[in-house]
């Protein structure tokens, strides 16, 4: 499968022009090009550089949404967690979740029970897996450090696994197979509304050359960004949520676990040999480039773990990696973080203009299935049906050794692939969102500088370039952050 498609930085027509290449942008592009419309897409950064990489990599209905009655949200959800299974199959592992429950805690043995079912019905009648309650004799031989005060069984369910990031770029693969312009590393600056078009002014960020185009529709599916660009309207509400990644030989366990903190759920997740902790929920007013972990965020996640694990008694040397992303809720200024959907809305604030903002990872394709509609109707032309549902984001040969929810085989062949039919432009790119290998490896410096001088042959680097992006990937990940800054 080849990514060569029209550039948008060449001045040219498009029935739509996407801004932000993040898991909601990237579906609407592939849908509309799927559908028969000319698209481009656009990012000022990498693509997934934002929110897209950095969530907790769960395909999931939302066990907390269910115990605050939002029915049809599960609903949605669950039912998109299966359609992701279908479409991406090497990206939706089924993954088994066991909550423990505890005397006099609002999650008890028999709600949950009866949740559990509900989830399974939720999902069509064919969740990933059969959910089912554990004994207090079961739940310790499977975890058998779990604490045991208060603890009454569990109940075991499932959900998906996925690698978000490479989520993202396996969907703007599929929409560039299908016709759609990707360009990375350039930003939107301003549009005007022109003859039954909008006029685009757009800026490639490394040579700051400017480059215009028209399109009939723009959508701004630019996430925590998206209240920044000209003529948006919308109101969002960030939170932020942090992960921490551990070895699993520290934390040994066989299933996803759940820890109920008050209202709020946190998790540790199976990473083939480490486990993915978190993750957080707390308001976020502070630069939007570049959220990271705070030593709070940390402690927070780590106490936890330990409350439930005593005898684990992780530190902050047992933390190999750590990931913290910002939620675009749409939602007002009132009332916890944690109790806020994940809903979404699409909203026309000028005639074809669309505001694209909230909702989550698994509900992506729905939310791009439902803004193509809306431009159909605007655009008053007959479209082909939809089929973003049905049609695989890739044939398997093209994900093999490239795509996978565990980092790939560090070689050359990868980083060759990457580079030449991924958009990867940075070493950062390579690193951290086409193979999460800094996340993952203790050792990553060490596959940067190899990676580094693979990407300056492919690329024609000289060895200023080749420094200078190991000196900007070195500030990135010993300062926690893990996106390139806006030019």
């Amino acid at each position: 499968m080849s990514t060569a498609s029209h550039d948008p930085s060449v001045p040219g027509k498009f029935d739509v022009l996407v801004i932000g290449g993040g898991i909601v942008g990237s579906g609407i592009a592939r849908d509309a090009a799927m559908r028969g419309l000319t698209t481009a897409l656009i990012d000022k950064q990498d693509f997934a550089a934002g929110t897209s990489s950095r969530s907790s990599r769960l395909l999931h209905g939302g066990i907390r949404y269910l115990a605050q009655g939002k029915i049809g949200l599960v609903r949605e959800a669950s039912r998109e967690k299966m359609v992701i299974h279908q479409i991406a199959p090497h990206l939706a592992d089924p993954l088994p979740f066991i909550f423990p429950t505890h005397k006099r805690s609002t999650w008890s043995l028999w709600k949950l029970g009866i949740g559990v079912k509900i989830y399974d019905l939720l999902s069509g009648g064919r969740n990933l897996g059969k959910s089912s309650i554990l004994t207090r004799k079961r739940i310790l031989e499977l975890l058998p450090g779990l604490q045991t005060s208060k603890l009454t069984g569990a109940v075991r369910y499932f959900d998906g696994l996925t690698n978000d990031a490479r989520l993202v770029l396996d969907t703007l693969r599929s929409a560039s197979h299908h016709g759609a312009s990707i360009t990375n590393y350039v930003r939107f600056v301003d549009a005007h509304p022109e003859n039954g078009r909008w006029r685009c002014d757009l800026q490639n960020t490394p040579s700051h050359k400017h480059y215009e185009i028209c399109a009939k529709c723009v959508i701004n599916a630019t996430g925590p960004w998206s209240h920044d660009l000209p003529h948006s309207e919308t109101t969002l509400r960030l939170t932020k949520g942090v992960h921490l990644v551990v070895d699993r030989s520290r934390l040994p366990v066989p299933d996803a676990v759940v820890f109920a903190e008050g209202s709020r759920i946190l998790f540790a997740i199976p990473w083939g040999e480490r486990v993915i902790l978190g993750t957080t929920d707390t308001d976020y007013d502070e630069p939007i480039d570049f959220p990271h972990c705070d030593p709070e965020d940390q402690k927070y996640v780590l106490d936890v773990v330990n409350d439930a694990f005593p005898a684990v008694a992780l530190t902050e040397n047992d933390v190999i990696s750590t990931w913290a992303g910002l939620r675009p809720l749409v939602a007002d200024k009132h009332g916890k973080p944690s109790d806020i959907s994940r809903r979404h809305e699409i909203k026309m604030s000028h005639p074809g203009w669309w505001d694209v903002t909230g909702g989550k990872l698994t509900t992506y394709r729905l939310m791009a299935e439902e803004t193509v509609d809306e431009i159909a109707d605007y655009l008053n032309i007959p479209l082909k049906p939809c089929r973003t549902a049905t049609t695989p984001l890739l044939e398997q040969r093209d994900s093999v050794q490239v795509s996978g929810i565990e980092p790939p085989e560090v070689c050359q062949e990868a980083v060759e692939h990457y580079c030449q039919r991924e958009w990867a432009v940075h070493l950062e790119d390579v690193m951290i969102r086409r193979t999460s290998w800094r996340y993952y490896h203790c050792e990553h410096m060490d596959i940067a500088e190899n990676v580094a001088k693979w990407m300056g042959r492919i690329l024609d680097w000289s060895s200023e370039i080749t420094t200078r992006e190991l000196e900007h990937y070195k500030s990135l990940t010993d300062s926690g952050f893990a996106s390139t800054p806006s030019s």
